[in-house]
């Protein structure tokens, strides 16, 4: 899994350049793909960093505050994401 790494800072590189096109467009169609995009992108780095962390481990390096850190991010990032999604379905609703 730890081929991942490239192609996910890639695609965190293209989501940040999409974020920034989207100040000036300000496209709706750009707002969601920025969101659906960055669950699947960090699902992905969920287990980039999962393998990460254990072959950190099989290492030597028994830094579990930064191990979890890590992961904590990731988690936050997915929940802050879907958040937004399940906070769009609602205005959807009313």
């Amino acid at each position: 899994m730890l081929f991942l790494g490239g192609f996910l800072i890639s695609g965190l590189n293209m989501l940040v350049m999409m974020l920034f096109f989207n100040i000036f467009l300000g496209s709706h169609m750009v707002f969601q793909l920025d969101v659906y995009g960055g669950v699947i992108l960090f699902c992905g780095f969920v287990l980039f960093d999962t393998q990460l962390i254990a072959e950190r481990f099989n290492n030597g390096d028994t830094d579990y505050v930064r191990h979890s850190l890590d992961l904590f991010l990731d988690f936050i990032n997915i929940f802050r994401r879907l958040l937004v999604i399940l906070a769009s379905k609602v205005c959807l609703l009313l």
